[in-house]
């Protein structure tokens, strides 16, 4: 749990806006453990999924999880304002922070997590995107501190979460 992933400085700082459009910096990230996910809300399977799976993950907790801040983090601003965050993530649990925000902003932030996104055209004039769909894991300090991999089991997304957790 040394800051890095992948040699580089993990999660620069940033500027952004959550689902109600107020200001959340990276500070959002430190003082408790966090679960962060980036998507897009017009995925057609994996983010829903994701996000179903995550309000689940933190019901089963209960007091457990209580501690745990959970933050989806839009790949696609230019779609997802913070109204469309707000919609999209309010379907799932109120205990996920939409992010959203100017693209380059949003790009930036994303590039220091060690997300991959592309932009890809469907050929009927709209797009999709392709994204990592790990969930990230992060410490207190707002250090990596794992992941949980799209389709894991339930079973071990929880108990990463408790130990996260229970780490503070």
């Amino acid at each position: 749990e040394t800051g890095h992933y992948g040699g580089e400085p993990f999660g620069a700082a940033f500027t952004l806006v959550d689902q109600k459009g107020a200001p959340i910096t990276d500070a959002a990230f430190r003082g408790q453990p966090s679960v962060v996910f980036f998507g897009f809300t017009h995925c057609p399977e994996v983010c829903p999924t994701t996000l179903f799976e995550l309000a689940g993950w933190l019901k089963t907790l209960g007091d457990d999880g209580k501690n745990l801040h959970a933050y989806f983090v839009s790949v696609d601003p230019e779609r997802d304002t913070p109204e469309v965050m707000n919609a999209y993530v309010s379907n799932f649990s109120d205990r996920i922070v939409g992010i959203t925000g100017a693209p380059d902003k949003v790009h930036a932030m994303a590039k220091s997590f060690g997300i991959y996104w592309k932009k890809v055209d469907t050929g009927d004039g709209d797009y999709t995107m392709d994204h990592t769909a790990s969930v990230l894991l992060l410490n207190a300090n707002g250090d990596f501190a794992g992941t949980i991999a799209y389709g894991e089991s339930a079973d071990t997304a929880i108990a990463k979460l408790k130990r996260l957790a229970a780490k503070g």
